[in-house]
């Protein structure tokens, strides 16, 4: 027995250097590679659960939906997906200190699909020097698009300076000589539609003419659209979200005033926009999408839409089907996990960011047939055609963008 224990000290010195530096290596892998293990993987994101924009947190809710699906099938290459969503108001400050808490505290793999362009500014050079994924923001700021700057953050939106383009292309061909008024939201999101429809105009027939800045905090943007009605401008760009859209169709309507209607694509939704506020109001509005519309009765049938409606009604029944913010959750969901299956058994922030930034031209469910997810090691942009839209009183119809 002494010798058998003397033994056993000797192999225990013996083998102590080794087993010192194997500990290291994982020590090392586990620092290296925060909230992965070989059956899980732990990720976050920042969202308004509460003030003046809450209406978002049904994206959080469809999100944790998703990612629910996606473990009671097994996960991702055995690897389940923890969602940590936490409530940052919309609020920088709060967007800072959540972040901080997810990243260093709780030790997360990557930030996905947080909300809001603002915030998610609040924290990009901090994500970047730590080299933390910042992937499929939920934001339409071109300024995302600046991988040699910022290569660790990634739009899962198309941008503003795209939608516009479409807009003011279609503009000047109906109406060369168009009088435009911008409603706007007094943050980078809103101001990104004055800054590009006032470009898109420059050296036509067509201008701004008008143009008038809400804050969030306001009750309502009435005495904005009194005075832009006032400019006798033919035409109204809202870069807005459904609320502020709602109460510009009414009062416009009040006012007896009747512009062609430009409406951003996150408050152009036929049921939590359109039928609030009244659908002869919002008839003839343009807007555009890269996702397909779960009201749209052309495409009941769409092979897309029935997964979309099994998800909801099987994961997340008390949400609203057809409210376009829980498709965005179900279409960013499908992309993220797309590029987990592309990392395959290797998942590490490395290779999660040389997936996501080479997805070449993939189809993901739920988005328009003209629509794919591309994107490479020099444009960021993922989505990079978007669908123009006319709302005919029913439905949201397609229209043909004018060269």
């Amino acid at each position: 027995m002494k010798t058998y224990d003397v033994f056993l000290r000797r192999f225990a010195r013996a083998c102590a250097p080794a087993l010192a530096l194997a500990l290291a290596h994982v020590s090392l892998a586990s620092a290296d590679e925060p909230g992965v293990t070989p059956t899980s993987v732990k990720i976050g994101q920042t969202i308004p659960l509460s003030g003046p924009v809450s209406a978002y947190a049904t994206f959080s809710r469809a999100s944790l939906a998703f990612y629910d699906m996606i473990n009671q099938n097994g996960g991702i290459g055995g690897r389940k997906i923890e969602l940590l969503s936490v409530d940052d108001s919309f609020s920088p400050p709060k967007t800072v200190e959540q972040t901080r808490k997810l990243v260093e505290g709780d030790q997360v793999f990557a930030i996905v699909a947080p909300m809001g362009g603002t915030t998610a500014k609040a924290v990009q050079k901090y994500l970047n020097d730590k080299k933390v994924p910042q992937f499929l923001i939920q934001s339409s700021l071109p300024y995302w698009n600046n991988p040699k700057e910022f290569p660790w953050s990634i739009s899962g939106l198309p941008d503003s300076d795209m939608e516009v383009s479409l807009y003011a292309r279609f503009l000047l061909k109906k109406n060369p000589q168009a009088r435009v008024a911008v409603l706007y939201q007094n943050d980078d999101f809103g101001r990104a539609y004055l800054t590009a429809m006032t470009a898109d105009l420059k050296g036509t027939g067509a201008s701004v003419v008008a143009s008038e800045a809400f804050d969030l905090t306001e009750p309502t943007v009435d005495s904005h659209i009194v005075r832009l009605a006032a400019s006798k401008a033919d035409t109204l760009l809202i870069g807005a979200t459904a609320r502020q859209t709602i109460q510009t169709l009414k009062k416009a309507a009040e006012l007896g005033w009747k512009p062609q209607y430009f409406i951003a694509y996150p408050a152009a939704n036929i049921e939590r926009t359109y039928k609030v506020a009244g659908v002869e109001l919002a008839k003839g509005a343009i807007s555009s999408s890269v996702f397909k519309d779960p009201g749209d009765p052309a495409i009941a049938n769409d092979r897309d839409l029935k997964d979309y409606f099994a998800f909801m009604e099987k994961y997340y029944p008390k949400g609203d089907r057809l409210d376009t913010l829980n498709v965005a959750a179900f279409v960013e969901g499908e992309i993220f996990a797309e590029v987990l299956r592309r990392c395959g058994a290797n998942l590490s922030r490395k290779t999660f960011l040389d997936k996501a930034t080479s997805l070449g031209g993939w189809k993901a469910p739920m988005l328009r047939d003209a629509v794919i997810v591309r994107t490479d090691p020099g444009n960021y942009d993922i989505f990079r055609s978007m669908q123009l839209l006319q709302f005919d009183g029913t439905r949201n119809e397609a229209i043909a963008v004018p060269n």
